[in-house]
C-alpha cells in the first residue's frame, strides 16, 4: 500500500531538481503535473500519501493555477519558506524560458505567410479547447447543482452579451455560495468563516508605468484564476485585448496556444503576453506577478486552509466561484470564436477538434500541432 511507504524526505536539492524536470518536460496541464507529483513522490517517501491530498486540496480550492500551488506546497512543508521558492522556480523557469524564445521568434517571423498558415489552423483548436475545459470544468466541480450551474449560465450569458469579463462576478458568486451552502443561521454553530482572499487583489492601481501597470494586472489574474488553468482565459482577454488594447484577438489566441503547447502551467501564456506587450522585462514582470498570489497563499494561507477546508461556507464560496469561472470560460470562448472561426475549413477545424477531445481525449499539444499542419495545408492567404 502506498500509505505504509516509509517517509524518506528528499533533501532541498533534491526535491528542486526533481521539480526543475518535471517543468521542463511535464505536458498534460494541471491535472496531470498534479498526477505525476503524486505518481512520483509518494513511493519514493519523499512525502506522505496525506501530506499529497491536504496539499491538492489546499491548490483546488485556492485561486492561481493548480499544479504551480501544489508544487509550492510540497516544497513549503518540507523546507519551509526555502523551499517554497525554489521549488516555485525550478517548477515555472523551464517553461518561461521556452515561452520566452517563442515569443522572441513570433515577434520576428509573424509577418511570414508560414506563420499566419499555422496559427490560421491553431485558432479553432484552441476554441475547442477552452470551451471543453469550460464544460469539464463545471462538472467537475458543480456535478448535478442546478443552483450552481444557473450561476454558470448567467455568467456565461453576461460574459457574452457584455463581451467583458467581470472579476467582481466571482466575489459575487463566492458569497452566493456561502449563503446556500453555509446560510447566516449556521455562522454561530459553526464559526463565522467568510473567505475574503481576493479583496486584498481588487484595489491594484492601473495608473502607474507600463511595466508596473503590467505587473499590477497580472497579480489580479493570478488572484482570480479559480479552477483549471485556463480560467485565466477571460481575465486575461478583458485585460490585455479589450482594457489596455496590448494585443489583438489574433495574437492573444496565440498567447493561449502557446501556453497549452508549452510544459508545466498554462498560466505561463502570462510570459508570452508580457513578452509582446514589454519585450523580456515585460515577460518577466508578467510570469512574476501571475505567481505572486500564488506564493503568498502557500506560505500564509495555507495552513488555515487546511485546517477550515471542510468548512460549508469555505467550500460554498470555491462553488459559487469556480461556477462562475467556468461560466466566464465559456463566454469567452464564443467572443473568441467569433474572430478564429471565419470559414468553413475553421469551422470543421474547430468542430473535429471538439469531437477530438470528447470522444478519445487526445492531448491538448497534440491537436494544436495537429492544428497548425492543417492550417499550413489550408491556408490561403
Amino acid at each position: 500500500m502506498i500509505a505504509t511507504i516509509p517517509l524518506k524526505p528528499a533533501g532541498l536539492w533534491e526535491l528542486v531538481g526533481y521539480f526543475l524536470r518535471l517543468g521542463a518536460f511535464g505536458f498534460g496541464g494541471p491535472i496531470a503535473l498534479a498526477g505525476y507529483m503524486q505518481r512520483d513522490l509518494i513511493p519514493r517517501g519523499w512525502i506522505t500519501e496525506e501530506e499529497y491530498l491536504q496539499g491538492l486540496a489546499f491548490a483546488q480550492m485556492m485561486p492561481g493555477p493548480l499544479a504551480a500551488q501544489l508544487a509550492m506546497w510540497i516544497g513549503f512543508i518540507r523546507h519551509g519558506a526555502a523551499g517554497a521558492s525554489l521549488v516555485g522556480i525550478a517548477f515555472i523557469l523551464p517553461a518561461f524560458l521556452i515561452v520566452v524564445a517563442i515569443s522572441f521568434f513570433y515577434v520576428a517571423y509573424q509577418g511570414l505567410a508560414v506563420v499566419q498558415a499555422l496559427f490560421y489552423g491553431i485558432g479553432p483548436v484552441v476554441i475547442a479547447i477552452v470551451a471543453h475545459s469550460a464544460v469539464r470544468l463545471a462538472k467537475s466541480t458543480v456535478g448535478a447543482e442546478r443552483r450552481m450551474w444557473l450561476i454558470f449560465g448567467i455568467v456565461a450569458l453576461i460574459t457574452m452579451v457584455s463581451r467583458t469579463e467581470i472579476a467582481l462576478l466571482f466575489v459575487i458568486s463566492g458569497l452566493i455560495g456561502i449563503l446556500l451552502y453555509s446560510p447566516p443561521a449556521s455562522w454561530k454553530r459553526r464559526g463565522n468563516l467568510i473567505p475574503a482572499v481576493l479583496v486584498a487583489f481588487t484595489g491594484l492601481s492601473a495608473t502607474a508605468p507600463l511595466l508596473w501597470k503590467l505587473g499590477g494586472f497580472f497579480v489580479k489574474a493570478g488572484a482570480f484564476t479559480f479552477g483549471s488553468g485556463l480560467a485565466i482565459v477571460p481575465f486575461l482577454h478583458q485585460g490585455v485585448v479589450l482594457n489596455y488594447h496590448w494585443l489583438t484577438e489574433r495574437q492573444f489566441l496565440d498567447a493561449v496556444a502557446v501556453g497549452i503547447i508549452t510544459p508545466g502551467p498554462v498560466v505561463i501564456t502570462a510570459t508570452f503576453v508580457g513578452y509582446l506587450v514589454a519585450g523580456l522585462w515585460g515577460a518577466f514582470i508578467a510570469a512574476a506577478g501571475v505567481f505572486l498570489p500564488v506564493y503568498l497563499f502557500v506560505l500564509f494561507i495555507g495552513r488555515y486552509i487546511i485546517r477550515y477546508r471542510e468548512h460549508p461556507a469555505l467550500k460554498g464560496f470555491v462553488k459559487g466561484a469556480t461556477a462562475a469561472a467556468s461560466g466566464a470560460i465559456a463566454g469567452a470562448a464564443v467572443i473568441l470564436g467569433q474572430g478564429s472561426i471565419i470559414d468553413v475549413p475553421t469551422a470543421a477545424i474547430g468542430i473535429v477538434s471538439l469531437l477530438l477531445i470528447r470522444r478519445w481525449r487526445l492531448p491538448e499539444p497534440v491537436l494544436i500541432l495537429g492544428g497548425a499542419v492543417v492550417g499550413f495545408v489550408l491556408f490561403k492567404g
